[in-house]
């Protein structure tokens, strides 16, 4: 209901916006751009896409997604069969036992969260995505009201969108680019928002489904997770910019590799027919991403409305206006636009990114900024559309206020470190 409410609201606060533009301040193409409207025109005044377009796109993500899901779910049909889900599972088992009480020790979800937070650390998108499906897949088998979300998923999809990644290599790559002096000074302050954000995601749902986080258990995991991160940034800090890059590629590809490798010497030793496994696995990836369509569609027409009517813009500088009012400090404020864009689209926030760094300078207190929002959290509102629409759950119960509320900090954190770091 919330998801729906919150859809509905994108529609109708675009459109009375467009409508101001154009019948009070005589923009009578807004409705032609909102439509009909390429992000690649010279003359579209947004540089977005319109509905149309949109649609195109929806569609394209879900076709690439095809062939990704088939990889991806063929190696888990092996994995499982294999018996290397449950494996995993036995290991982080008393850790998720405690954060997720409803799943079963050693059942085969908590493999898969593992897998895909695994993927996420590591920026593996691509995995992460079939890996994440798969979680909801298995949560789903457990939930007994089939179109509700379960506490279990709510506290899987909020630390997924979290956005916890190690290296942030794609907006270091960007950063240097555009000739930053340093491109990897953003790397720390990333680390810390995107930290900072999972652990209040955990935060919230915890205090939501009445988990005890003082749990020693719970604590052990966490402070051993944190005290790893912490040697790895120790050691990331100092490597160069190509040299951080690389180690990110061997370590997060050969990772990779390393699970595919696994996976099958782990089949060809209990003697699984891994091939036929293998294809079992791939079609239901594209079955998955087929059926994600219709919702994908849904939530991007929404998205697109909302930018190409200019609600950003009114938003932006509202609150500048404000800050100038108070008398506050207002650099902030045009690094913020990421921060709006990026729980919509990951792609438009990676654009507005872009475009910060080349107005300000990506130097810049706004483009440092701008690079840290982007590395702080994931597109919430795509999480939801996709892992929900996936399994086919219609009430998804506090959980979009749930990883909003986690965004909110992860940008008040991103805000905090970048005044921190470059003053």
């Amino acid at each position: 209901m919330a998801l729906s409410r919150i859809w509905s609201a994108f529609i109708i606060v675009a459109i009375l916006v467009a409508c101001i533009k154009c019948f009070f301040f005589g923009q009578s193409d807004i409705f032609n751009w909102m439509i009909v409207g390429k992000s690649d025109d010279a003359g579209n005044p947004m540089k977005v896409d319109g509905v149309i377009e949109t649609c195109w796109t929806a569609v394209n993500i879900c076709l690439k997604l095809v062939g990704i899901m088939a990889l991806f779910m063929g190696f888990m049909s092996i994995a499982e069969k294999a018996g290397g889900i449950r494996l995993l599972s036995r290991i982080i088992g008393p850790f998720f036992s405690k954060l997720f009480p409803d799943v079963p020790k050693g059942h085969p979800a908590t493999g898969h969260m593992v897998m895909n937070f695994s993927a996420n650390l590591l920026g593996l998108d691509n995995a992460a995505t079939p890996f994440g499906l798969k979680a909801m897949e298995s949560l789903q088998e457990l939930n007994p009201n089939k179109d509700t979300a379960s506490n279990a998923q709510i506290m899987f999809l909020c630390l997924h969108a979290s956005g916890l990644t190690l290296i942030p290599v794609s907006i270091i790559a960007v950063r240097a680019s555009l000739n930053s002096t340093n491109p990897t000074e953003i790397f720390i302050p990333c680390m810390i928002a995107t930290f900072v954000a999972t652990i209040a995601a955990m935060l919230i749902v915890s205090f939501k489904q009445r988990i005890n986080i003082f749990q020693p258990v719970i604590l052990t995991w966490v402070l051993g997770l944190s005290a790893v991160i912490a040697l790895m940034v120790l050691y990331l800090t100092g490597l160069s910019t190509g040299d951080l890059q690389s180690f990110s590629g061997i370590l997060s590809n050969g990772i990779l590799l390393l699970i595919f490798f696994l996976i099958v010497c782990g089949a060809l030793y209990k003697n699984i027919n891994v091939f036929d496994a293998f294809i079992e696995g791939a079609k239901g990836g594209f079955e998955t991403a087929v059926r994600i369509i219709p919702y994908l569609v849904g939530m991007l027409v929404a998205i697109s409305l909302l930018r190409t009517s200019g609600t950003f813009d009114i938003i932006i500088n509202a609150m500048k206006s404000m800050c100038t009012f108070l008398g506050a400090d207002s650099r902030f404020i045009d690094g913020i636009p990421t921060a709006l864009i990026k729980p919509l689209s990951g792609g438009g926030a990676r654009g507005m990114m872009i475009d910060t760094m080349t107005t300000h300078g990506p130097d810049s207190f706004a483009g440092r900024l701008s690079s840290i929002l982007q590395g702080s959290s994931d597109t919430t509102f795509y999480v939801i559309a996709v892992y929900f629409g996936a399994v086919n759950v219609k009430n998804t119960r506090y959980a979009v206020g749930a990883m909003l509320l986690a965004d909110l900090v992860g940008i008040l954190a991103s805000i905090g470190l970048c005044y921190l770091f470059f003053g």
